[in-house]
């Protein structure tokens, strides 16, 4: 466990909001306040937001036991996470993050892998995993070949032929430096204009999805308000390769696939029931940049299932 906590200011939100177009009502200084029955007192650091904290502290984790070696003598090229958020993280709330020693298992391909937990004032904000692997864990399945050009679909509108809802997002290497800092992430190790150094990391183009997800329901006439929806847990792959390759104003293609409910894709030990979505950024020839599978739930409906 990290020896000092890490204390998000209102400020950091401000910051990581802007940078990802992220107008979630819950983490906005003043409209938290319009959401029913909102049971956080306030508003919330960006679960993208704590997903940065955790992806930076790994790569000084790396960095610190030579384990990037590893990494790139073996084609270890995709990063991938699996966050499962236990409880909302407010400003002012000091945060600690623990990462388990890596674990390297070679059945049935070698994979890098470190338990991640971090908490605040001893309860648990969220658990998972972050693993290096030679294939994506996450929706590896997933055909794209076959998709028209995008460059031809008109933004926030379905791609032909498809399921997928379409935003198109432009990076910017301004935003990525702000959504870096407000993570407690040094934007220095990441971009230096004087050394001609961008490299970009691996959360921010997924963070947009966020966006994506708010914009496809605002079409859809979504009452934020009345309803709002929060994140259960995030499951990430990230292709470094092609992250490697980005660069300032590069075009992402971001594809959502909102999975149909089920009584079986439920919150665990309730009978809520999930939203799942699919997420997809693409870039230039569809080449597949992250894919990710996002569930959420209502809150109205986790307000219903506490105890009393």
């Amino acid at each position: 466990m990290n020896s000092r906590p890490f204390i998000f200011d209102q400020l950091h939100i401000e910051v990581a909001r802007n940078a990802s177009d992220d107008f979630n009502l819950f983490h906005d200084k003043h409209k938290w306040l319009q959401i029913v029955h909102n049971p956080f007192k306030g508003p919330i650091v960006l679960g993208f937001q704590l997903n940065t904290l955790i992806e930076y502290q790994m790569r000084l984790y790396r960095e610190l036991h030579h384990e990037n070696e590893v990494i790139t003598e073996h084609d270890l090229r995709y990063s991938n996470y699996q966050i499962t958020f236990v409880n909302a993280v407010r400003p002012r709330m000091p945060v600690y993050l623990d990462i388990k020693k890596t674990l390297i298992n070679t059945i049935p391909s070698l994979t890098l892998g470190n338990r991640i937990a971090m908490k605040s004032d001893d309860k648990t904000v969220l658990l998972g995993f972050k693993k290096e692997t030679q294939a994506p864990l996450f929706l590896a399945d997933t055909k794209l070949d076959n998709l028209p050009d995008l460059d031809e679909v008109p933004d926030c509108t379905r791609v032909p032929g498809t399921d997928y809802f379409l935003k198109r997002k432009y990076l910017n290497n301004g935003s990525v430096k702000n959504f870096l800092s407000g993570s407690f992430a040094e934007q220095s190790d990441y971009f230096d204009e004087l050394t001609q150094t961008a490299q970009y990391p691996e959360i921010f183009p997924c963070s947009l999805s966020s966006g994506a997800l708010l914009e496809k329901a605002q079409l859809e006439n979504h009452d934020f308000k009345r309803n709002p929806m929060v994140y259960t847990s995030h499951e990430i792959s990230v292709d470094r390769r092609s992250l490697s390759l980005l660069k300032n104003n590069e075009k992402l293609h971001i594809l959502v696939d909102q999975r149909p409910e089920s009584g079986s894709n439920t919150l665990n030990q309730t009978n809520i029931m999930l939203r799942t979505y699919h997420c997809y950024g693409l870039l230039h020839n569809n080449d597949v940049l992250f894919r990710m599978k996002l569930n959420l739930v209502s809150l109205k409906d986790i307000l219903k299932n506490l105890p009393y």
